[in-house]
């Protein structure tokens, strides 16, 4: 957006960033930083009127920071995104709802579509909570579209990845990659046969800027996600070999990783013919492009680290 001459105002608390991430960004005339929440309905009001359209990214996120803090998990979602909403639809603004492939629970289907069941598990499992959530955060925008008239567009994303990604929430292949770069044991959950795709963050950022361009996309909901299926334990072996490692993978089971009553989807795989349709979108990045990066900017970061101490 920078690079084409746009304007852009960022709203971040860095909970799961660094300012160094947007080195390249603030060296543009046209940038600024807020550090802040969403949280915060005043300075999510102030930002919403200085702007044409809004790409609302913010959430909770992370397997280990929705089972360990489930009530800042589903709070922060659902109280984040009314803020957004509610100041968009004040000053008439378009707005990009992120959203989850999460929202289909269980439902272990081959290639979801917009339309499948959703699948939930008890509330009490802070995962579907987490899920539930951010089914609220949909429902609301498809209800501020539909009675208010507010231009919503809103993108589930299926594990969107890249450089510079932190593994501080258990976010599964930095995770892997900081594993397998300190020569320790990748740790796997489960039986390692669970499958997930992986979908470059570059790619995910085109298919936003793809359905904000298009009006025939407002009022709408888009699969956003690659189709190249991989096991976890797959996953584990192809990090190890692109990071030259020797580590071993270790199986951790589900009640010693996570709290008790932890459940898990044996797959997530994404229809996105939808959007292939509307705006001629297909992932440009394989998984090997994604895990090439994703060693080489932590094993950079590494080196940086280790200069600095020496």
């Amino acid at each position: 957006m920078l690079a084409r001459g746009d304007d852009v105002i960022a709203l971040d608390d860095l909970s799961t960033g660094r300012l160094q991430n947007l080195d390249t960004a603030r060296g543009y005339g046209n940038f600024r930083f807020a550090h802040g929440s969403v949280l915060d309905e005043l300075i999510v009001h102030e930002l919403v009127d200085e702007a044409d359209v809004v790409v609302h990214l913010a959430a909770a996120v992370g397997v280990k920071l929705v089972i360990e803090q489930p009530l800042r998990s589903f709070t922060t979602n659902i109280r984040g995104t009314e803020n957004v909403l509610d100041a968009a639809c004040r000053y008439h603004r378009k707005v990009f709802l992120a959203s989850t492939s999460e929202i289909y629970g269980k439902n272990n289907s081959d290639a979801l579509a917009e339309d499948a069941d959703r699948l939930m598990g008890s509330p009490a499992i802070a995962r579907w909570a987490y899920s539930t959530a951010k089914a609220v955060d949909e429902i609301l925008g498809f209800a501020y579209h539909k009675e208010r008239g507010l231009d919503v567009v809103i993108g589930r994303f299926f594990n969107t990845v890249g450089p510079r990604q932190t593994d501080v929430y258990g976010m599964v292949i930095p995770s892997l990659v900081r594993q397998a770069l300190a020569g320790r044991a990748l740790t796997v959950h489960g039986t390692g046969r669970q499958t997930r795709c992986f979908c470059h963050v570059d790619d995910t950022v085109n298919a936003i800027l793809g359905l904000l361009e298009d009006e025939r996309a407002v009022g709408d909901v888009f699969n956003v996600g690659s189709s190249d299926e991989i096991t976890i334990h797959h996953l584990a072996e192809r990090i190890i070999a692109t990071a030259g490692s020797e580590s071993l993978v270790e199986l951790i089971p589900y009640a010693e990783a996570f709290a008790s009553g932890f459940e898990d989807m044996l797959r997530r795989v994404p229809d996105t013919r939808k959007l292939r349709a509307l705006i001629g979108w297909r992932p440009t990045r394989t998984l090997t492009d994604i895990l090439e990066q994703s060693v080489a900017d932590a094993r950079l970061e590494t080196d940086r680290a280790s200069a600095k101490v020496s």
